[in-house]
């Protein structure tokens, strides 16, 4: 069973009202020398580049996933493992990874689940978006470790499926957690995974995310950019 705390605490860390920061960023070296990012979500927000979507030669498959996880030895796949990282209570864990029981908390819209059949893996920027935004230039590789990215905290996340289907691939201009006290941190995790991936926005989007971030200016950032 795999436990990555570090994707509760940056999750958490969204939330956590005020904090103070410097205008400006604030970084440090990650373990593989890359910088880990803090900013203010305003100036995350700034610093998405601005371009035209193009959803021209999309489909769901040219992005590989559930794989075998971080850990192929654990017999779970993607899937499991985020549902066991956010698992507020620990399911039960059968032969080939086949979960029951265990609680999670959907933040989009405040559920509470007992049935881990009764969530989605969503992609915090749906697949189809991400394509859009410049995932149509990667190679497989790279839109396989975009599907299955779990060294973000904030990347993938164990939400209803009512509240995932609803949000589809929908950007921030179109969709918001309907949740309202989930909207700050939906924006920053938003824009930190953009920005982790380096994946544009269009003007409307930019423009939705602009309104929301004033909205949220104690809410903070994080992110690294992926290998």
């Amino acid at each position: 069973m795999i436990k990555n705390l570090t994707r509760g605490a940056a999750a958490v860390s969204l939330l956590l009202f005020p904090l103070a920061l410097p205008a400006s960023a604030s970084a440090a070296p990650a373990s593989d020398g890359r910088a880990a990012v803090v900013l203010p979500v305003a100036d995350a927000v700034a610093q998405l580049p601005v371009a035209d979507e193009a959803r021209e030669g999309y489909t769901r498959d040219k992005f590989r996933h559930w794989n075998a996880g971080l850990d192929p030895a654990d017999g779970c796949n993607t899937r499991a493992e985020v549902l066991l990282d956010e698992a507020t209570s620990a399911p039960d864990v059968a032969a080939g990874c086949k979960l029951s029981g265990g609680t999670w908390l959907s933040y989009y819209d405040g559920q509470e689940v007992n049935d881990p059949g009764k969530l989605d893996i969503d992609h915090l920027v749906p697949l189809a978006e991400s394509w859009d935004s410049g995932a149509s230039g990667w190679d497989a590789a790279r839109r396989e470790a975009y599907a299955n990215d779990q060294d973000a905290a904030v990347s993938l996340v164990a939400v209803t499926a009512r509240s995932n289907r609803s949000k589809a691939d929908k950007d921030p201009a179109e969709w918001m957690p309907p949740l309202p006290e989930a909207h700050c941190r939906y924006v920053g995790e938003w824009t930190a995974t953009k920005l982790r991936w380096s994946l544009s926005v269009d003007q409307a989007e930019a423009d939705a995310l602009a309104v929301y971030a004033e909205a949220c200016e104690t809410t903070v950032v994080h992110y690294t950019p992926a290998p």
